[in-house]
């Protein structure tokens, strides 16, 4: 009886800290910790740097040799249509002042840096374009003391196109010769690069 009652108060005195208040309670041993919603990290934060520059890759599509710039864009002097207009009145004249009208309101030119471009026509359905590639020669014909005059394009093929009436018609044949001194210059250049040492 006497070991029972030492193993009963051993049990007892084994039995006390936990319920004792200075032990945490069940309900504070499951409680489960939450996660804040702003986590602290202490890891330096880094930038990436983008290898493409949008500056720099919308300066060279703007430079793309493929866009097309107009350096002119119009139509006939129209000092051609006022003279033809007063020599209009003689029946001798009245042939040449219906086309100068014609010229005048129907008949545009276009000098691009890529081709050259004539539309013609009532609502502007006949239009002829050519590159700068297909043109052997320009000329020009000056009319009424210089104040404008004709630009005479002739092709490789023969054809000769003749643009009549063209306001600032010197500036506008000597940007020709440039284009095409630029495309045979060009031209020259590719047919080099490929003449190349060939094997057997």
């Amino acid at each position: 009886m006497a070991i029972a009652t030492t193993t009963a108060g051993s049990s007892s005195a084994t039995a006390t800290p936990l319920l004792s208040p200075t032990t945490p309670s069940l309900h504070t041993i499951t409680r489960i910790p939450f996660i804040s919603a702003t986590p602290k990290c202490n890891r330096p934060i880094t930038k990436l740097h983008v290898s493409s520059n949008p500056v720099a890759s919308s300066s060279t599509s703007t430079s793309k040799p493929n866009q097309e710039s107009i350096f002119f864009d119009g139509g006939a002097h129209y000092g051609d249509l006022a003279a033809n207009l007063l020599l209009g009145f003689t029946l001798l004249w009245l042939p040449l002042t219906l086309a100068s009208v014609f010229r005048g309101f129907y008949l545009r030119y276009r000098f691009t840096n890529l081709r050259v471009t004539v539309i013609s026509g009532l609502t502007g359905q006949d239009r002829s374009d050519f590159s700068y590639k297909v043109i052997k020669d320009v000329q020009v014909v000056p009319r009424f003391i210089g104040e404008w005059g004709d630009v005479i394009i002739t092709l490789k093929d023969g054809t000769v196109v003749d643009l009549r009436s063209v306001p600032k018609f010197r500036e506008i044949a000597k940007y020709c010769l440039s284009m095409v001194d630029k495309e045979s210059s060009g031209v020259s250049k590719e047919t080099n690069a490929t003449d190349g040492p060939k094997g057997f």
